[in-house]
């Protein structure tokens, strides 16, 4: 999948370079059609997933803290980041407010006006995507499993709970996904806070 990413978006910026800039206006409106139709499927994979709702509730309250933590790491970074960028606080902030849905945090950006926040958001989430298949491995090994929820973010309800789930546990791939699944439904709310 993730190299299907990478040729999706190279094919992208060499079509982008051949149209002209006057030609792209309808861009916008199928990116926005696009995004309702993302939100629309993670909807529909929510609730068809009744078994995690019975998990969810045997562990309570404490099932938030870990993407709490995931979240509040992601935030800090961009705040430490910002001191070393162009970009501003604000954008940095936003930025990490991804937490990997680089398809709905590019979009959320640039239409509130920062075009290359945007772009650093998408490509920065794909990134945060590809590194995860990577790290999760030895962050389960050397680290401890619950820590190996962290890198995925908001995929890790989706496309890298495979590889979390492989090195893991079945409790830990429920904690992932659930860490997910609670981070996809914020990242909406989250990243217009700090535009």
């Amino acid at each position: 999948m993730s190299i299907l990413i990478i040729i999706t978006l190279i094919l992208g910026i060499l079509t982008g370079g051949a149209i002209p800039l006057g030609e792209a206006a309808w861009l916008d409106t199928l990116s926005s059609a696009i995004l309702l139709i993302l939100l629309f499927s993670v909807g529909i994979d929510i609730g068809l997933n009744k078994q995690v709702f019975r998990q969810i509730k045997m562990l309570g309250f404490k099932i938030l803290l870990i993407p709490i933590g995931v979240a509040a790491g992601s935030l800090l970074g961009g705040l430490f980041l910002s001191m070393f960028v162009q970009e501003s606080t604000k954008e940095c902030l936003a930025i990490s407010a991804g937490l990997g849905w680089y398809s709905l945090s590019g979009i959320l950006i640039t239409e509130a006006g920062y075009p290359v926040a945007g772009t650093i958001s998408f490509l920065s989430n794909v990134f945060r995507e590809i590194l995860t298949f990577v790290c999760v491995p030895f962050v389960a090994k050397y680290l401890n499993y619950y820590c190996a929820i962290a890198p995925g973010g908001a995929t890790a309800m989706d496309t890298t709970l495979p590889v979390i789930s492989r090195n893991t546990n079945a409790k830990v791939a429920i904690l992932a996904f659930t860490s997910g699944l609670t981070l996809t439904m914020v990242i909406p709310f989250l990243i217009p806070i700090f535009l």
